[in-house]
């Protein structure tokens, strides 16, 4: 889906597929090295089951609990992307806004079911943050992702809530906040702002993107209107078993601990671009999420050099409000990260 010359439908896996499959992939946001063997065993344990049809009930009061939520404020979802075609279906709404730049299925699932969707573009020279007097006060959808994808910032909480209105449905999608030390900012668990709905992702941290799971946090009335709007059995009895496993105590420690040590690696990458500030390479910040955004000259060049040796990354022109100067690289361990900047060394030095 194209608008305004952006590629609404292009997401990062593109990067990777056919030619670029034995790239080193810097250009899809799911952890490195996942999912761990002990997950990996509770899936491959629940497919005994699949004679029968999936039953989603442990699953969900497990979120539940995790958020400290009661049952009927959680839905489980094929991934958060569903939840946005699910959203767009379900909610009778006149005028939608997306907060750009962001992770495009939102607007493009908008479009699919006959919205006209209305665009706040965040600046560059104000570091992609947020204005809250840039929403139409009309809106009556809001869609925002914190921390956003593909500019790494993390909003204030109390701001984004603050966009609450009466008559207004306020989502935010949290696919990232779990990479996040200690979750701050989050929203995920609010029940006192009204009209929120809260998207999150078990594919990023956990790498379950071939295994589709997600789910979305919001009042009851909404989850029933998403939930009409579902087929029968979304979830597959796997990516049931997974996500009951990803919320455990357990599981959420070891999140903590990846969250960290992710954060660690971040500023490596960050300190490791500015090297090139001189060149010409620049990145937006601060980033607080497991990816980052640079703008370099040539970006279009940059990225196929980098193929050439054996990089890939994520462009950054499908995304409203950048152009094409703009890449998206995900943060990697320091041995590969060592590599990709000998590399972008080589690239911009040549140009």
């Amino acid at each position: 889906m194209h608008t305004d010359g952006h590629d609404l439908r292009h997401h990062g896996d593109a990067e990777v597929r056919d030619d670029g499959s034995a790239l080193v992939d810097l250009a899809v946001n799911v952890r490195a090295d996942t999912p761990p063997a002990w997950l990996r065993e509770r899936i491959a344990a629940s497919l005994t089951g699949l004679a029968a049809y999936p039953d989603g009930r442990a699953a969900r009061a497990a979120v539940a609990a995790r958020h400290g939520l009661p049952v009927d404020r959680v839905l489980l979802t094929a991934g958060a992307a569903e939840a946005f075609v699910l959203l767009a279906r379900a909610l009778k709404v006149r005028r939608p806004v997306v907060v750009h730049p962001q992770f495009t299925e939102p607007e493009a699932a908008l479009r699919d079911a006959g919205h006209s969707v209305g665009r706040v573009l965040l600046r560059e020279e104000d570091g992609f943050r947020l204005d809250p007097a840039a929403v139409p006060e009309d809106a009556d959808l809001v869609v925002i992702g914190n921390p956003t994808n593909p500019t790494s910032v993390l909003h204030p909480a109390a701001m984004i809530a603050g966009l609450a209105r009466h008559g207004r449905t306020l989502v935010v999608d949290e696919a990232f906040m779990d990479a996040v030390p200690g979750e701050r900012e989050a929203l995920a668990g609010r029940t006192d702002v009204p009209g929120l709905v809260v998207l999150r992702s078990l594919t990023k941290t956990w790498g379950l993107a071939g295994l589709r799971i997600g789910y979305v946090l919001a009042a009851p009335e909404t989850i029933r209107e998403l939930e009409r709007a579902q087929p029968l059995w979304p979830v597959s009895t796997p990516a049931l078993a997974a996500a009951e496993a990803c919320v455990s105590p357990p599981a959420l420690a070891e999140a903590a601990r990846a969250a960290h040590r992710v954060a660690a690696d971040r500023e490596y990458l960050v300190a490791g671009l500015a090297e090139f500030a001189a060149r010409g390479v620049r990145v937006a910040g601060p980033a607080q999420a497991p990816f980052v955004l640079v703008r370099v000259a040539r970006a279009g060049a940059v990225r196929r050099e980098l193929r050439a040796r054996g990089y890939a990354v994520r462009r950054g022109d499908t995304f409203p409000g950048l152009g094409d100067e703009w890449l998206r690289v995900a943060v990697r361990d320091r041995g590969t990260v060592d590599g990709f900047l000998r590399a972008v060394g080589a690239v911009v030095g040549a140009g």
